[in-house]
């Protein structure tokens, strides 16, 4: 019994750690985003897929004129940060008009889309609260810049610069 309870308590714990290190909360990890091939994927899937890697994660929606404001911004960083991962995450109203955004801006990485919009499930869990929101996490899964914006690009770039 008291082999099985250790067991048990390591379990939870290395969770709590996990979680405690994305920084994200389980409703956000297990949210399922949509992909573009039609394919529906838990947030948490999504970041083990970059495992490994420093994470650029971009909320945004092609309704947004702060978002398209900001493209040229993100392709330049995109063009100094070529080892970055780039995760899009688009709160479009409708999967054809992200779709539509995401060939119009011609941004590379990874895209998905929250399909119950900016105060669905995940835009709840993430407090998202302003698009074009910017989360960057390291190499070793923990969030080191959560609430960057259009106009924090200087701050985006040093924090990058950082953890090369």
């Amino acid at each position: 019994m008291k082999k099985i309870l250790a067991s048990v308590c390591v379990a939870i714990a290395t969770f709590s750690c996990i979680n405690a290190q994305s920084g994200f909360t389980k409703e956000a990890l297990n949210e399922k985003l949509l992909s573009l091939d039609g394919n529906q994927m838990a947030f948490k899937e999504i970041l083990s897929k970059h495992q490994g890697k420093t994470i650029v994660i971009e909320c945004w929606a092609s309704w947004c004129g702060d978002c398209v404001k900001a493209m040229p911004k993100m392709k330049a960083l995109q063009a100094e940060n070529p080892e970055v991962d780039y995760v899009f995450i688009s709160m479009d109203k409708t999967a054809d008009k992200w779709k539509a955004g995401v060939e119009k801006h011609q941004l590379q990485g990874d895209h998905y889309m929250a399909t119950d919009g900016m105060k669905g499930v995940f835009g709840t869990a993430i407090n998202l609260d302003w698009i074009p929101r910017y989360i960057i996490i390291d190499k070793n899964g923990k969030i080191v810049l959560y609430r960057a914006i259009e106009t924090d690009f200087d701050k985006i770039n040093s924090t990058l610069k950082t953890l090369k």
